[in-house]
């Protein structure tokens, strides 16, 4: 069973998000890594870039698959995790801590009530 902390919001796509006062951060779900298998490389979007919910913001590849990522909220990408471009195995080996994938300044508040909470998002996996 994967994990699903409780303190995060989830989109359908499997993006996780950590609010932090209006400062977002995007991850992908440990179900999503699991699904995907090891990480050989993540593209992540621009610093700076300005993103609505749900565009496409990067692309993570593994050995069976790529799969994008979307931003599960509206704002501005403030910062990337750039050990990702070395290290895009951290995704799979801590998805919720260094796997992070980047941080977007919310622009939008109510964008975090269209997520899904933790038992909403185990609902779903399970339904898939």
């Amino acid at each position: 069973m994967s994990e699903i902390p409780a303190e995060l919001r989830y989109a359908a796509s499997h993006e996780w998000a950590k609010n932090d006062d209006g400062v977002v951060t995007v991850g992908i779900t440990e179900h999503a890594q699991d699904a995907m298998g090891d990480l050989v490389y993540v593209e992540l979007p621009e610093v700076g870039q300005v993103l609505a919910a749900g565009d496409e913001a990067g692309v993570v590849e593994s050995v069976k698959a790529a799969s994008d990522i979307y931003a599960p909220v509206s704002g501005e990408v403030i910062e990337i995790n750039e050990a990702l471009e070395d290290e895009p195995e951290l995704v799979n080996n801590v998805p919720y801590e260094g796997g992070w994938l980047f941080k977007i300044q919310m622009s939008e508040a109510g964008d975090l009530d269209n997520l899904l909470t933790a038992d909403q998002y185990q609902a779903q996996i399970e339904s898939e």
